[in-house]
């Protein structure tokens, strides 16, 4: 290559970045770009209203989180401090399958493979063992399958650690996310990266102007009459997608016959002794209840379906629900369960909320954001915008989404209660082809299948499905090869050392006080 045609290529470089919107989207959008491509290579301008609040339907998020905050540099217990966070081992389902009936997707696994045969396999063949009696079955959990699983039954105990230097055994491996408060998150990435050189400009943009030829966006006027221009502009700002919605006109996929939930009336109570180590997900007749404990206070909402319930029904079962002292007033938050039909368009990609939103079942949102991040970075384009690029990026943001929405969907659907005409409705529902396809397979076979780099693992799938009620015809052949004797006490011995391990783990509480309270 020349030194002319290398300056060429330098000079097709995007110079100049300008993120539409704060809050967790545009913050984690800034931290990142201005991390990985330095100051020194790209300016970046982040623009958000003092008069447009944040929205934070919930604070719970899964152990992806981690990897972002690695990838910042930034320290654990420094950002668990200023965020008021705690420790989050899993979820916790209540009255999903059934009215007194629980289970609970942990993050880490269940027991180990033998023969190379996933360990469910085994299990399933002595699910129907009258004879047995779990541990946990005071607690309405249907079998002991969260016995193999140090994740889940520490949580149970209230007890966490992080991964300690215990070789070949769970304690080496544990697998944790958090909870926190998305608000303080947002404000303490935005001053990490205003240290980095981020240009923070507060203000309300009030046209967003295109070139007449092509279509992209040049710059945005704001309130003041100041220009701001931009190679690369993304979309942080939103529901309302300024940039993506109202100026590129790029139509949204409405999910609400599968998600038919699209309200919250969230609001915080006090703090308890006790902390949990992982999210509570209580249904309730027309939606679901989620109870988030952090250092400060305890986070609750009720997510609903605003056609089946009014927002003042809302809020009374939310209050009536809470398990502490309420605090401060309860607020409304409405959404549209979907996607836009394209997050990135010519010179314009949306993050976050702009992109489309699933309800907070799962603890997505965080995830979404973090995701569509690493995509750019992956993709990250020059000021020729090639299609081939725009369009990977649009075909592996689709399929991310779709792969999650069908797992929240299979919560509903998977469902034996018709108490009310909301869950009667979403155990009838059609779902998309591609989770029924998963249903059919494990009930058929017990057999579990990741596709490609879908989010959620054989793990979780199981969990839930499981959780839910369904009991597959078969499990795999290859089981019973080994005898009855040794699969027997292979999964015993297991059963003791999560037993084991999780003695080893102090309370959740004392784990806080020593490492990162507030």
């Amino acid at each position: 290559m020349t030194d002319d045609s290398k300056n060429s290529v330098t000079g097709q470089n995007i110079r100049n970045v300008v993120i539409v919107g704060g809050g967790s989207a545009g913050w984690m959008t800034a931290a990142a770009l201005i991390k990985v491509l330095g100051k020194q290579n790209i300016s970046i301008k982040l623009i958000e209203s003092k008069t447009i609040g944040t929205v934070s339907v919930g604070e719970a998020t899964i152990p992806q989180i981690r990897n972002f905050n690695n990838m910042l540099g930034i320290n654990e217990n420094d950002f668990l401090k200023h965020t008021h966070g705690t420790f989050k081992l899993g979820i916790e389902f209540v009255d999903w399958n059934n009215i007194n009936h629980t289970y609970m997707h942990p993050f880490g696994p269940y027991g180990s493979s033998m023969g190379g045969v996933h360990f469910h396999h085994f299990w399933l063949k002595d699910r129907d063992n009258k004879d047995y009696k779990g541990v946990l079955e005071t607690e309405h959990y249907q079998d002991d399958l969260l016995e193999y699983c140090l994740e889940g039954y520490a949580a149970k105990q209230n007890r966490f650690t992080r991964p300690l230097n215990v070789p070949n055994t769970p304690l080496s491996t544990v697998n944790y996310a958090f909870h926190f408060d998305a608000i303080l998150y947002a404000k303490y990435l935005r001053v990490f990266a205003e240290h980095l050189g981020v240009n923070r400009i507060v203000g309300t943009v009030e046209e967003v102007i295109t070139n007449q030829d092509d279509g992209f966006i040049q710059s945005v006027r704001l309130s003041n009459g100041d220009i701001i221009e931009g190679d690369l502009f993304i979309d942080c700002s939103g529901f309302k997608g300024l940039l993506i919605e109202q100026t590129l006109k790029n139509g949204f996929d409405d999910w609400s016959h599968w998600l038919p939930c699209n309200s919250a009336a969230a609001q915080s109570s006090e703090s308890l002794e006790d902390i949990k180590p992982y999210t509570i997900s209580t249904a309730q007749n027309c939606g679901w209840q989620w109870q988030i404990p952090l250092q400060s206070r305890i986070g609750n909402g009720h997510v609903y379906s605003n056609a089946h319930m009014s927002d003042d029904e809302a809020i009374a079962i939310l209050q009536k629900n809470m398990p502490s002292a309420p605090m401060g007033e309860p607020r409304i938050l409405n959404w549209r369960n979907g996607r836009r039909k394209k997050t990135w368009i010519k010179n314009c990609i949306a993050i976050g909320l702009s992109a489309g939103f699933l309800e907070p079942l799962e603890s997505t949102g965080l995830q979404l954001i973090q995701a569509s991040i690493e995509r750019l970075l992956s993709l990250f384009p020059n000021k020729a915008f090639h299609q081939a690029n725009i369009d990977s990026y649009n075909r592996f943001a689709n399929a991310e989404i779709e792969q999650i929405r069908d797992f929240i969907i299979l919560h509903y659907k998977q469902t034996n209660r018709t108490d009310t005409v909301f869950w009667e409705s979403c155990k009838n529902m059609d779902i998309p082809d591609s989770l029924q396809r998963k249903i059919n397979l494990y009930q058929s076979s017990g057999r579990i299948i990741r596709e490609s780099s879908e989010l959620f693992s054989e793990i979780s799938w199981l969990s839930v499905l499981n959780g839910q009620g369904i009991k597959p015809k078969n499990y795999h052949p290859l089981v019973d090869i080994n005898s009855d004797d040794n699969r027997i006490e292979q999964m015993q011995k297991m059963k003791f050392i999560i037993r084991q391990c999780a003695e080893k783990m102090p309370l959740h509480r004392d784990y806080i006080n020593k490492q990162c309270a507030m």
